[in-house]
């Protein structure tokens, strides 16, 4: 049955359609919200795989003719892989529904948001977030839905739910806050250095308008919505449960406190080997369900140790830092290098300077997009002690790497104060917990070592939570370990003024105000203590940038000029790059930027530049050549593209019968500039110059 459910958001209004496409999935809608339309299709396998984790994959696809355009690419249609954006989008759909399938639920699912118009003020992104609960919601499949997401802005001083595209720049925050009735589930997103109060307050704000979406994905489930298939975990074996837990309590114990990651590991590792097998043949055949129980046993055992003993792995407090150590100027030909070292995670920044051409390009619904700030994030097998396929960027990657930017971007110079492409890329050398944390700490020492003038220092923090009933843990800098059997992942960006950038992810059913306030006031201590060491290392940018960075050279010339500088067919301007070694750019505005490898390339561009295009000036001398000849007088070359006249009674001291007694075509001939109208044309005297001589 076709049925169609509207609700105000934002004030705007936002339906959600299904029954009428794509039926044949387990659940399909089509949210539509302005004249931007998305359809989610949720489907999930009949047939169990027998893996250890939820096996869920999400795809969120923009489609170029949502835009009324033709893809610009060779092939003229959506390449196979995915954009930056639809990656991000497609982590932003999973991260919030992960949490809400039953324990165990090992039928593969696939949801798939298309975006199928977009009107260029609704961004599509919280669109297919609303559409991927409603697809579950009403479809088979066992969810502990519905929730709902929305983007909070705050522009001019005041909050906005789904601001339009064009009004996000001069928003001091922009985040997306997914959540369910009573509780959030999910932010990301970054600020313009905000306090934690104001974040707390956005978050809640767009807490309190998600409400409405999910009133009508409850309305759609009670009169269209599919019966949920039966789910029932498999049962453990208690009496194998039981034998494990008295063979490994006490020894897991002792080893999951071993301080040094790869150690503990190996520890962990060789016990739950030597349990498997000092079971016999009889549990040959059950290997897979022994390290499960002995997982699940470690992980209540972890949980334990913070909620009972009140300790964690290593033995810090629960809002201490892990020790720090910063470097910068490790390498010498990048433009800017730092390491930065936080327990055992080590992250390598480096910093790379390029002109305008550098500028990432990339095709976007809204057209075409130029940016000049990349970060790029890599994440080597070797940084955990894994061996593992090298290939491009991962997921993780992406949005590792999408984070770190958005904790960094609002601290850049602006461009005309700095006009230079940056490039940081991220390598990770060793990884025990929050190696994007590391890559915000890595990053701003390598633009303050490569003389990047950013307007403050930007540092990171990772924070865990355990709870259980009313008994709850906020931990400062978490683990690996403590990630993985924690219920919290909340990552905390900002200068020492404010908030840049945030991501929480939660593993329980929802967060309640006063822990995620908590949160963020145990995360600003942490992350101030992690910029001071910071400081210790470099405590502001260095004047000047590498040598080996490019210069780069502005002048501004008469837009008039233009064509000289490109010469016909760019003959000219392409003869000054090759001759100087640079790359001259030039805008309709006349301004020219010259990038040079060095400063006496730069000085020899901008001086044919400058050559070209300089103004005459009353008053003053010149060597022309004669172009032209009549009977009143000669027409003087006194710079490229620029001629004057020098009048008959103006070519000597004497009385000239004739032009030709005096100058021919070809000759050099010294001038000086008498008078220039307003309509440009150029009076020239010989004879002043030759008064002035004499």
């Amino acid at each position: 049955m076709e049925i169609t459910l509207k609700a105000d958001v934002g004030g705007k209004e936002l339906s959600i359609q299904t029954g009428k496409v794509a039926k044949q999935a387990s659940g399909s809608v089509v949210v539509r919200y302005g004249d931007t339309t998305v359809l989610v299709t949720a489907v999930s396998s009949h047939e169990e795989r027998n893996v250890g984790f939820l096996p869920l994959s999400v795809e969120y696809q923009e489609k170029i003719y949502a835009a009324g355009r033709i893809p610009g690419n060779y092939f003229r249609r959506e390449i196979g892989r995915p954009s930056e954006k639809e990656t991000l989008t497609a982590r932003l759909i999973d991260r919030p529904i992960r949490p809400l399938f039953p324990k165990k639920y090992n039928f593969e699912t696939q949801i798939i948001a298309t975006v199928l118009s977009m009107d260029q003020e609704n961004d599509p992104d919280v669109i297919a977030m609303v559409g991927a609960s409603a697809a579950l919601v009403l479809s088979d499949v066992p969810f502990a839905g519905p929730i709902a997401s929305v983007r909070v802005g705050r522009i001019d001083g005041e909050l906005k739910i789904n601001p339009v595209l064009d009004t996000w720049e001069n928003a001091d925050i922009n985040i997306i806050v997914s959540g369910s009735k009573t509780g959030v589930v999910m932010v990301e997103g970054g600020s313009n250095i905000v306090s934690e109060k104001e974040m707390l307050e956005a978050i809640f704000f767009g807490h309190e308008a998600l409400k409405p979406i999910i009133d009508i994905q409850e309305k759609l489930r009670e009169s269209v919505g599919k019966a949920k298939r039966s789910f029932t975990p498999p049962e453990k074996d208690e009496s194998l449960v039981a034998k494990l837990t008295a063979e490994a309590e006490s020894r897991l114990r002792e080893v999951i406190v071993i301080p040094e990651k790869m150690e503990r590991y190996s520890a962990v590792r060789e016990l739950k080997n030597s349990i498997f097998e000092s079971l016999g043949e009889d549990y040959a055949d059950r290997g897979g369900e022994v390290f499960e129980i002995l997982g699940d046993l470690q992980k209540s055992i972890s949980r334990n140790l913070v909620l009972k003993d009140g300790r964690r792995i290593d033995n810090r407090k629960f809002d201490e830092i892990r020790p720090i150590n910063c470097e910068v100027g490790l390498l010498s030909r990048p433009h800017g290098s730092a390491l930065f070292t936080r327990g055992e995670t080590q992250v390598l920044g480096v910093l790379t300077l390029g002109s305008g051409p550098d500028e990432q390009r990339v095709e976007t619904l809204r057209g075409e997009e130029f940016r000049p700030f990349m970060l790029h994030y890599n994440f080597p097998p070797y940084s955990v002690g894994e061996v593992k396929r090298v290939g491009g960027p991962s997921r993780r990657d992406i949005g590792h790497g999408g984070l770190s930017t958005r904790a960094l971007e609002k601290i850049l110079p602006d461009k005309e104060a700095f006009d230079y492409t940056i490039r940081l890329v991220s390598e990770v050398f060793e990884s025990n917990g929050s190696s994007s944390m590391g890559t915000v700490c890595a990053g701003t020492l390598a633009m303050m070592d490569g003389g990047v003038p950013i307007k403050a220092p930007v540092s990171g923090i990772a924070m865990g939570l355990i709870k259980e009933d009313n008994n709850t843990v906020i931990l400062s800098d978490i683990l690996g370990d403590e990630d993985h059997f924690g219920d919290m992942d909340f990552k905390v960006t900002g200068t020492s003024e404010g908030i840049t950038a945030l991501q929480m992810d939660i593993k329980i059913r929802e967060l309640s105000k006063d822990i995620m306030e908590k949160a963020l006031e145990q995360a600003r201590v942490g992350r101030l203590h992690i910029l001071g060491k910071m400081l210790e290392a470099l405590d502001k940018p260095r004047q000047d940038i590498s040598p080996f960075a490019p210069k780069i050279i502005i002048i501004k010339i008469n837009p008039d000029k233009i064509r000289e500088i490109i010469g016909p067919g760019g003959k000219i301007i392409r003869g000054i790059q090759s001759e100087t070694n640079t790359r001259v750019e030039i805008d309709d505005a006349g301004i020219v930027k010259i990038a040079a490898t060095s400063a006496e390339e730069g000085a020899a561009a901008e001086q044919a530049v400058l050559e070209i295009t300089r103004e005459p000036e009353i008053g003053a001398t010149y060597e022309g050549k004669v172009v032209k000849t009549t009977d009143f007088g000669a027409f003087v070359q006194i710079m490229p593209g620029t001629d004057g006249l020098v009048h008959i009674s103006q070519l000597a001291n004497y009385r000239v019968n004739k032009v030709t007694d005096v100058v021919k075509e070809g000759d050099m001939l010294k001038v000086k500039v008498l008078e220039i109208g307003r309509d440009g044309k150029i009076r020239l005297s010989h004879k002043a110059v030759s008064e002035d001589e004499s």
